[in-house]
């Protein structure tokens, strides 16, 4: 039995516990080569974007669709949740389970909170301003770009909730670790993508 086991077979986890097994340590790399492959994924679809953002085929263009303001919040939302998530890893290093269950909740309250101004801001261009996905090539690339970030982030949010369910059955031990790390580092991946895309098709937008 290795030195982290018998930690935790006599109630005591060390101070990170998510690398305390080599099982634990083997998911934290494993998942960075995950999200690399996710960052050429994204990649390809902003290339696809800055190639057909001006193709509106008489359609509503970037400047007469976005509302910076809702926008603005939604990025704030996003990256508070960012900043929780945080603050479950710390709480999680000091096994405070309390904290780093409250903090995860937190955490799917504002990606929940991001999730809805999205889906509202889709609702408005589809239903008031006639933007929809197959409007032109500019919009099909908005939606992919902007619709699979979303997806990214509702995954993020019922994988967190059930991660908060293990803590309540399982407790934080050298096995639920691992998955409550791996998913902070899902989180800031899809807060970093976001604020590209605020960046790239929000402001330019605006502003290009």
């Amino acid at each position: 039995m290795t030195s982290a086991h018998a930690e935790h077979v006599n109630g005591e986890l060390p101070h990170e516990p998510e690398k305390a097994t080599l099982e634990g340590r083997n998911k934290v790399l494993g998942f960075w080569l995950f999200l690399g492959g996710e960052a050429v994924l994204f990649g390809t679809l902003f290339a696809t974007f800055l190639a057909l953002r001006n193709q509106t085929n008489d359609g509503p263009t970037a400047n007469e669709l976005f509302s910076l303001p809702i926008t603005a919040v939604a990025t704030f939302l996003l990256l508070l949740s960012s900043l929780t998530s945080v603050f479950a890893i710390q709480a999680m290093h000091r096994h405070n389970v309390k904290s780093l269950k409250i903090w995860l909740a937190v955490t799917v309250v504002l990606g929940l909170a991001f999730l809805g101004l999205e889906i509202y801001e889709f609702y408005e261009y589809i239903v008031h301003k006639n933007f929809g996905m197959t409007t032109s090539a500019f919009s099909s690339a908005f939606f992919t770009l902007v619709g699979f970030h979303g997806a990214h982030v509702a995954f993020g949010v019922v994988w967190i909730g059930l991660l908060i369910g293990q803590l309540f059955t399982k407790g934080l031990t050298v096995v639920t670790a691992p998955k409550v790390y791996v998913s902070a580092m899902y989180w800031h991946f899809i807060d970093v993508v976001w604020v590209f895309i605020f960046s790239v098709v929000y402001l330019l937008g605006k502003v290009g």
